[in-house]
């Protein structure tokens, strides 16, 4: 169980949280929603003790595990020689119940292996399979399918929602949320509190939806009211006697009140707008990959590919994990030398590149200083920019690294928009994204008038960006893009 009381918490002069309560009950399966950036993350590190500077009481009985959604730093596995002995050093295991867990996890790397040399997204999975092999009475994961195809998110889907332990999940994958959660924490940070909802994800949208629409409608009455009762008060200049004077001071006092009464409109409702500067402009033919094959010792990964990038046009890479996608990128990139075949790239290329692991990113830099040092733009265009994206005020202060995952995402396509770049390359970019980050970076690359290929397996985020082709994998072939081709990413 878990019991939060008046729990008072926030950086510097900026409030996350003040006077929260609840309560999650023996077994329950709860979804932890809100915008990035509102604190969720830090929520539940306060929840096992790796936050502690907050007023009020955190109560929790049994064990509490908690899966970041980045292992930046595990010491756990800092001091394992191999993966095996991260999962198991009471030796108490047996090779196939571990190796079972993986193939659910979609885990690709041997018990021998060295565990700091895997990439970001395995180490993230290695921590959530051996916090599923503890089995503590509070399990607390941080986006926990962010890495995960569609076989691997129905099995953690029926591990949660059979798990006996407590659990408070992060997630933007609906699907999730939906089918293993029966109450919904959600963060309001105009509040800095956070509501309670019983049900699942759908139930939660449904009853949001419907307080946010009545709040809207209340917002308008009262504005209509504040606009008339200024009107009242223009009239009221004619009044130039001491009663005259007392009375329109009266008047401005109550349009005050009114107005400092006047409830934020929701994030959710207001509108989103994001104009992004030309991209510099370019041939034709902007990027040509011919007889492109690639092969890991004696994997074969990919096999006489052949692609020709036309300007503006927009090209989605579908398939599952595994079958080269991002291989393909990082060749055209240039990042890896393809084993047979030659790229061709115009010379006046300009390519952005969106990496769902933040390569390029100094996380000790602020996030203005990172923005302005890679855009070459002054600090006024930085603000208004970046404020589009929902990182304004303070949060621009702030360092690169303290930023949530989803934040770290909103920056990077920022960075890339902003940017003269005529080629966006974005390999997953919705991976961290809850609903309202993902309509934001939607409404901005919609508005990207240069050439673009994308990863997502989030298939109504590629309908809405109208791909003109794709290229399928493992087939690796490029084919007219049709809407059939959705199903095809909702499976995978």
């Amino acid at each position: 169980m878990l019991k939060i009381t008046n729990l008072t918490f926030g950086y510097s002069d900026k409030p996350l949280y003040t006077k929260v309560n609840f309560v999650v009950g023996k077994g329950q399966k709860v979804g932890l929603v809100g915008p990035n950036g509102s604190g969720k993350s830090t929520l539940l590190s306060i929840i096992t003790g790796e936050d502690d500077g907050f007023s009020g009481k955190v109560a929790t009985i049994g064990k509490v595990k908690l899966v970041p959604q980045e292992i930046k730093y595990d010491p756990d596995m800092e001091v394992s020689a191999t993966v095996k002995e991260y999962l198991n050093p009471s030796k108490n295991l047996k090779n196939h119940e571990i190796q079972r867990l993986f193939s659910g996890l979609e885990l690709i790397t041997k018990l021998d292996q060295d565990p700091n040399k895997l990439s970001g997204g395995q180490k993230t999975k290695l921590a959530l399979a051996k916090a599923l092999l503890q089995k503590p009475d509070i399990l607390l994961l941080d986006e926990p399918t962010n890495f995960m195809d569609k076989a691997g998110k129905i099995w953690v889907m029926k591990f949660l929602s059979e798990y006996e332990g407590t659990v408070i999940v992060i997630s933007h994958d609906l699907n999730l949320m939906d089918k293993a959660i029966n109450k919904v924490l959600a963060v309001n940070p105009v509040t800095q509190s956070i509501d309670e909802y019983k049900g699942n994800y759908s139930d939660y949208i449904r009853l949001k939806k419907e307080k946010e629409t009545l709040l809207s409608k209340q917002i308008q009455v009262k504005t209509k009211h504040i606009h008339s009762m200024e009107e009242g008060l223009k009239k009221m200049a004619r009044f130039t006697s001491k009663k005259g004077v007392r009375r329109r001071v009266q008047q401005q006092r109550k349009i005050e009140k009114e107005k400092m009464l006047l409830p934020q409109m929701p994030v959710d409702l207001r509108k989103i707008s994001v104009k992004l500067p030309e991209p510099k402009k370019i041939g034709e033919l902007v990027l040509k990959a011919s007889s492109i094959s690639k092969s890991f010792g004696d994997n074969s990964v990919l096999r006489d590919v052949n692609l020709s990038l036309i300007r503006k046009q927009r090209i989605a890479l579908i398939g599952a994990n595994g079958t080269g996608k991002s291989t393909l990128i990082k060749i055209l990139m240039g990042l890896t030398n393809a084993s047979f075949g030659e790229i061709y790239k115009h010379p006046e290329l300009l390519i952005g590149y969106y990496s769902q692991e933040f390569e390029t990113f100094d996380f000790t830099k602020t996030v203005i200083d990172t923005f302005c040092e890679a855009t070459k733009r002054d600090e006024s265009f930085a603000r208004s920019f970046l404020g589009r994206y929902m990182l304004s005020g303070d949060k621009v202060f702030q360092s690169v690294g303290s930023l949530s995952g989803g934040e770290k995402t909103r920056l990077s396509i920022s960075i890339l928009t902003g940017e003269d770049n005529n080629l966006l390359i974005l390999d997953e970019p919705t991976t961290y994204l809850d609903v309202m980050s993902q309509r934001i970076i939607l409404e901005s690359l919609k508005e990207y008038k240069g050439t673009m290929i994308v990863v997502s397996h989030t298939a109504e985020f590629i309908k809405e960006l109208t791909p003109d082709k794709a290229f399928l994998f493992p087939e690796e072939k490029l084919v007219f893009w049709d809407d059939d081709l959705l199903d095809r990413i909702s499976e995978i």
